[in-house]
């Protein structure tokens, strides 16, 4: 007697549907050929695997439990088949991450599959990241049975229809596949989330666990497709011809390139060349101009730069491009004083007239960008727009100054360690520059190590760097280090982690062997919550339980997972540079520690340079706020 996949659908059916889409290789190439029925008997979760894989979705990160076991099945078949591939991993957080990053990084969108319950709400935490970063990714979760039996194990324990489907729409779009024949439609609202061209976001899919094994008649040819992207520009002529009557009117222009300008480098470059602008970054959209550039003044905003908030507190012009506003980046609405008049280009209605006095120009950016040229004709910057430059590069200079200088402060004693050790410019400064000589890609955490980093790393183009400024979720870097042992051409990665970050996903150690993952992640180690430690002291003098006196041997936790190479990165820059050689030549993943300094020392930061809207500044900030009229 033959096995049963699923609802009594025989395992060699599934088998054989499996091996005939693998031989034709593509969905497409299989419904033309005519060797697949116009209808199939099958079952919902068969049907949602070939659905995804219609769109082209053929890695699956999973965590499997009890509510997702009939989807496992299919998948085991059809990764047999050779025509999907899943991973399975040891925390759904960290699973989130990964998913994400292949997404982000690698443009492979994966789907993430978990049971019910506390791995369904852990995959949607992490999830945050994604929906904050505009990134697309399907989330597969089990969920509660629709005949109301009782309660199932692990819902959410309240007596309402679609709970988890509930909480899900808060974060984005959300479809509970309450009947097999639903399919169609969730994955036609799936695709137009996932693969949207100006805010891709993840979609999530409630799978109870007795519609996944149910029968569906499905028809292959009738489930959507994965939609193509149609760039798009503004017919009105009229707001071109307003935003280059404003570029010719105003010196003192400064663009703001966020991560939407990050996709559209050259088109942001040719147009601050042409019209003489500074060039304001983002955490996210380092490499827009290359670092060098005359007009590249770096990040602005909370943290920022010298160079960047003075472009930021000085121009009369904005230029917003791809830009979300968020609070950090525009030093929570008071970033631009002088600013008279804003461009805004932007695909999103919501983030294109965030501003007042805004020309909005919707629409695809390099498109964008190409029609307001055209608009400006032939252009040559004035003598005003020359001064504003060159006032730009002073400071500019001035920043690459005090960066080099605080980069290349000597260690400094700390308490903890009870030793001079590195500071985190200094450390983060060698590790980056290490990175950019062996072309790896540098994966940030949240917390000191992000924002320092920033404000260090020297990029030439997008891609070098990835940070999640979006969430800043601790954890991410480590996580989305994994995410280089699963795509198609993997890029040898550096995570940069702070212990308390890396403690958030540890199990990253037995991923990566599990998976074959080559990259190194260095864990800066000051036992700290640096970042806070320092808010609190700079707002209230006085740190409040943001360290802890718990030494960790990192090196020996890494050398306790067999494949992974644990190295002790050493107080000076030259044992640090030497750990990293060591850790590049491992064939895995390895683990450089390096102790770092947590203190009252300015030099052990590389300081702030805007406004931020929180704690004791607040009543500032607000009344600042509320005067300004942007």
């Amino acid at each position: 007697m033959d096995a049963v996949a699923t609802n009594g659908v025989a395992t060699s059916a599934v088998a054989a549907r499996a091996a005939l889409v693998a031989r034709h290789r593509s969905i497409d190439a299989l419904i033309a050929s005519g060797e697949w029925p116009l209808q199939v008997s099958t079952s919902l979760a068969e049907g949602l695997v070939l659905g995804l894989l219609k769109q082209g979705v053929r890695k699956y990160l999973a965590v499997f439990g009890h509510g997702s076991t009939a989807i496992a099945e299919v998948l085991r078949i059809y990764e047999g088949a050779g025509v999907v591939r899943t991973w399975n991993f040891r925390n759904e957080v960290e699973m989130a991450h990964a998913a994400t990053a292949l997404s982000w990084q690698y443009g492979e969108v994966p789907a993430v599959v978990t049971s019910i319950g506390p791995g369904a709400l852990q995959a949607f935490a992490g999830s945050l990241a994604a929906a904050s970063d505009g990134v697309g990714v399907y989330h597969v979760y089990g969920d509660e049975t629709t005949h109301g039996e009782g309660y199932n194990m692990q819902q959410i324990p309240r007596i309402q229809q679609g709970a988890y489907g509930h909480l899900t729409s808060v974060m984005g779009r959300s479809y509970v596949l309450h009947t097999p024949e639903a399919l169609r439609e969730a994955l036609r609202q799936g695709a137009v989330t996932v693969f949207d061209a100006v805010r891709a976001a993840p979609f999530y899919l409630l799978a109870p666990i007795n519609t996944q094994p149910s029968p569906l008649q499905l028809n292959l040819a009738a489930l959507p497709v994965r939609p193509r992207p149609t760039p798009t520009v503004m017919a009105d002529g009229s707001a071109f011809a307003e935003a280059a009557a404003l570029v010719r009117s105003h010196d003192r222009i400064v663009v703001k390139a966020g991560g939407g300008a990050r996709r559209h480098a050259l088109p942001v470059r040719e147009l601050a060349e042409a019209i003489g602008a500074a060039v304001v970054l983002s955490p996210g959209s380092t490499g827009v101009l290359p670092d060098a550039h005359p007009q590249n003044m770096h990040v602005g905003g909370s943290k920022g730069s010298i160079s960047g908030n003075h472009a930021m507190t000085s121009a009369d012009l904005l230029i917003a491009i791809g830009s979300r506003a968020v609070c950090q980046s525009d030093c929570s609405g008071i970033g631009y004083p002088r600013v008279q008049a804003v461009i805004n280009l932007n695909d999103d209605p919501h983030d294109l007239n965030h501003y007042n006095r805004t020309t909005p120009l919707r629409g695809d950016i390099a498109a964008t960008i190409g029609r307001l040229l055209q608009a400006l004709g032939p252009f040559e910057p004035s003598e005003g727009k020359k001064r504003w430059l060159a006032e730009c590069l002073d400071k500019k200079s001035e920043w690459r100054a005090f960066k080099a200088a605080r980069v290349g402060t000597a260690p400094l004693y700390d308490e903890a360690w009870g030793c001079p050790v590195l500071t985190q410019p200094a450390a983060i400064g060698t590790v980056a520059a290490f990175a950019n000589e062996i072309g790896a890609v540098k994966l940030f955490d949240a917390g000191d190590v992000q924002a320092n980093g920033f404000q260090i790393v020297e990029d030439d183009r997008p891609g070098q760097t990835w940070t999640e400024s979006g969430a800043s979720y601790m954890g991410f870097a480590a996580s989305a280090l994994l995410a280089s042992a699963l795509a198609d051409r993997p890029a040898y990665a550096i995570a940069f982690s702070g212990d308390g970050s890396f403690m958030m996903s540890p199990q990253v150690l037995v991923d990566a062997v599990e998976h074959g993952l080559r990259g190194m992640l260095v864990v800066f180690d000051n036992r700290s919550m640096a970042a806070i430690g320092g808010l609190q002291r700079a707002q209230y003098g006085k740190e409040f339980r943001t360290s802890d006196a718990v030494a960790v041997d990192y090196v020996a936790m890494a050398n306790a997972v067999r494949g992974v190479l644990g190295v002790w990165g050493g107080t000076s820059r030259e044992a640090l540079r030497d750990a990293l050689a060591r850790g590049r030549a491992h064939p895995g993943l390895s683990l450089v520690h390096v102790p770092v300094y947590s203190g009252d020392a300015p030099e052990g930061g590389m300081g702030a340079w805007g406004s931020w809207n929180v704690g004791s500044w607040c009543e500032a900030v607000q009344a600042e706020y509320h005067r300004q009229t942007l």
